[in-house]
């Protein structure tokens, strides 16, 4: 397939910079003058600036930073709100809520719930539980500094050994915030979300809290969700070079389950909740606590960071039956980051080591309307991950560096099962696994890279692909861990009024875990043989018009087009059963893009769009499609960095009825599986207002 023809190519004509040369007969010599970012009054947290800058240096691969301020000017509710403009990211919401289908290269394709495949972390510290899953509710946008994306293995620095990358949130802080801060956002389906913060700083201590709460009923009915979030974080510079960082989040969030509708329901009424669903009173609810510590100790040339969490998570969640699972999950990260000197070159050094650990009470009940009936099974289950990882960039020139780095994994899934029945389907897993990483980074300019890298990635399953709990039959399914071969291309930078950032990817998966179905259980999880993941992430922004009604050279209007081009390619290879059939669940191609008029006085306006150009199977058959889709929607508003800041936004000003994304069955002409589709928010209109100071 080629995704050629779905690119907007851009092209302009950039006025050249003068450029006045010192005359010959001059006497005076001019000293080099060197213009940096303003370094962070944080040791523990880097500003925005400096995290480009050392993004663009180190990472020979797909990388960015996603400035709150940008999704701030809209609607900041959830994550696809938040990571929508990310390259490499697809992000589709299951029901306009925070749960959603988050997958980087395909990662976790067969979730668009209770995520994996991916490595979270707030502020470097993981969100994930122990055994890999994470919940989308952790995460807190309007109380966010700025988001760190690593697609693929260029998260190794963090230690993320998976597919997909890692994702890492970065908290305001005392210094980042304004004293004072409220939000107030409303809009269609009853929606309403509030948020109060604060940020000080008093000698040596800066501080920093932030109390959201929304609510809406949602498009679908019986789709209510709500939530309460407290984020806060004090840091202590005990010293010039140490500085202490602890951080406490609570979050109680309540979610009502609409669930999947077949082809049929969709078409006729996508604002309708699926029977079973509503007979079952199928909800999500969760609350959680998490406390973590982080001591950072930095002179300037080396950097030791020592982190410290624990999280305890209390679900309630009837769906098939009642799950009342209660949590706690520690773990600790060790981690040096050095510039130094190897044969003569500048190096830099990264090494470090984490540790999870997590125990969780699992007991599961029939679901009688939402009630707990009998109870069926009482679930012990406890993980554990130790992963080393070590990356050094070697400096071959003063533009080009060699990057070599690897990681060592070992992870344990053990589940004690007792049934209604009697039985006890005690069970172990052991899982080792070896990441190593090759990569060159070429500065082309000071603005600009180019960058090649070649990895292997390494997955172990979690709790939700391992267990078959309350069947009756050996509690753990015999599953490898899923590895993949990376070879990624590409180039970022900016150069006149274009920015962009490219990569091409090709991975060869061995066991990709998929629900392939084995007689009996058409919904267990099992291991593909080989699958190909290929893809091009692409961000393309450009300066369109500038000085429209200004005449500056630093402070002008604009007009600007923000594009995010995805092409998946994910696919069975010759595979006996399948075949070369491509995997369901994510669209091969996908575009979104916005284009605002820009006042450096603060307003902005413009229009966006979501287009998703052909249809894509929800099946492994291939029986049943999500249909192409375009949305266009409008905002503008006015934001400034003290005082009032607003926003009016519109979406699927067309009232489009479609489908962003799907469950992935095996047959969905199957009755029992034939319910797959997961409608898309109809038109919808928002505003918001905010106050700094």
């Amino acid at each position: 397939m080629k995704p050629f023809p779905y690119l907007i190519l851009l092209s302009f004509t950039g006025a050249a910079l003068a450029q006045t040369p010192i005359p010959p007969t001059s006497a005076t010599a001019l000293n080099e003058v060197v213009i940096t970012a303003q370094k962070s009054p944080s040791i523990t947290v880097p500003s925005v600036t400096e995290k480009k800058e050392q993004l663009a240096k180190t990472i020979p691969g797909g990388a960015g930073v996603v400035d709150a301020e940008e999704y701030k000017r809209g609607r900041a509710s959830t994550l696809k709100d938040a990571l929508d403009f990310a390259p490499g990211v697809f992000v589709q919401s299951r029901f306009g809520a925070e749960e959603s289908r988050l997958s980087i290269r395909g990662s976790g394709i067969q979730r668009t719930f209770h995520g994996r495949g991916l490595w979270l972390m707030q502020d470097g510290v993981p969100l994930n539980l122990a055994d890999g899953g994470f919940d989308m509710q952790a995460v807190e946008p309007l109380a966010t500094n700025y988001i760190e994306v690593y697609r693929g293995a260029n998260a190794l620095q963090y230690g993320g050994t998976t597919l997909g990358g890692a994702i890492n949130f970065i908290s305001n802080t005392g210094h980042t915030a304004s004293p004072f801060q409220a939000r107030f956002e409303a809009g269609s389906f009853n929606t309403r979300r509030g948020q109060i913060s604060s940020g000080f700083v008093s000698g040596n201590t800066d501080v920093y809290a932030s109390i959201s709460s929304s609510q809406t009923d949602g498009f679908r009915d019986y789709s209510e969700q709500q939530s309460l979030r407290i984020f806060a974080n004090i840091g202590t510079k005990i010293s010039a070079n140490l500085e202490n960082r602890f951080y406490l989040t609570w979050v109680d969030s309540k979610s009502q389950l609409p669930g999947s509708l077949t082809k049929a329901q969709f078409e006729a009424n996508p604002e309708q909740a699926n029977a079973a669903s509503l007979a079952g009173r199928q909800r999500r609810d969760y609350q959680l606590l998490r406390l973590a510590n982080k001591l950072t100790y930095s002179d300037g040339d080396n950097t030791l960071a020592f982190s410290l969490f624990w999280s305890w998570k209390d679900l309630d969640h009837p769906i098939f039956q009642v799950i009342d699972q209660l949590s706690n999950d520690i773990g600790f990260d060790l981690r040096y980051d050095g510039r130094n000197h190897l044969l003569g070159l500048d190096n830099d050094l990264t090494v470090g080591v984490n540790f999870m650990y997590g125990n969780a009470e699992d007991d599961r009940y029939n679901n009688v309307g939402g009630q707990r009936g009998a109870l069926v099974a009482q679930n012990r289950l406890q993980s554990m991950n130790l992963n080393f990882y070590l990356q050094d960039q070697l400096h071959l020139t003063d533009t080009l560096s060699f990057i070599v780095g690897s990681s060592v994994t070992f992870a344990n899934r053990d589940l004690n099962e007792e049934t209604l029945f009697g039985l006890n389907n005690d069970d172990r897993q052991e899982f080792w696994g070896f990441s190593p990483k090759l990569g060159l980074l070429w500065e082309v300019t000071p603005k600009s890279q180019v960058y090649f890298n070649a990895s292997r990635s390494f997955e172990p399953p979690s709790f939700g692909e391992l267990t078959a709990i309350g069947a009756g039959v050996p509690a753990l399914v015999a599953l490898r861990p899923q590895t993949a071969t990376t070879l990624e291309i590409g180039t970022r930078g900016e150069s006149g009024r274009v920015a962009w950032d490219f990569s091409y990817y090709y991975a060869w998966i061995d066991d990709e875990m998929l629900t392939l179905g084995v007689p009996g259980n058409a919904t267990l999880t099992t291991n593909a043989g080989r699958t190909i993941h290929q893809g091009i992430e692409l961000a393309l922004n450009a300066d369109l018009l500038r000085n429209l009604t200004t005449s500056g050279d630093s402070d002008y209007d604009r007009v600007v087009l923000r594009q995010n081009f995805l092409w998946n390619d994910f696919r069975f290879a010759k595979d006996a059963r399948w075949g070369d059939r491509m995997l369901p669940g994510i669209p091969p191609f996908y575009y979104r893009a916005e284009m605002l008029y820009e006042h450096p006085c603060g307003f902005y306006c413009g229009p966006n769009v979501e287009w998703s150009p052909r249809k894509f199977a929800a099946d492994l058959s291939r029986t049943t499609f999500a249909d192409p889709y375009a949305l266009l929607g409008l905002k503008f508003g006015f934001r400034t960095k003290k005082g009032t800041s607003f926003f009016v936004e519109a979406r699927n000003l067309t009232d489009k009825n479609y489908s962003p994304t799907t469950g992935v069955v095996q047959n969905a002409t199957l009755p029992a599986q034939s319910a797959v589709f997961l409608p898309g928010d109809g038109r919808a209109f928002y505003a918001g207002v905010e106050f700094k100071w």
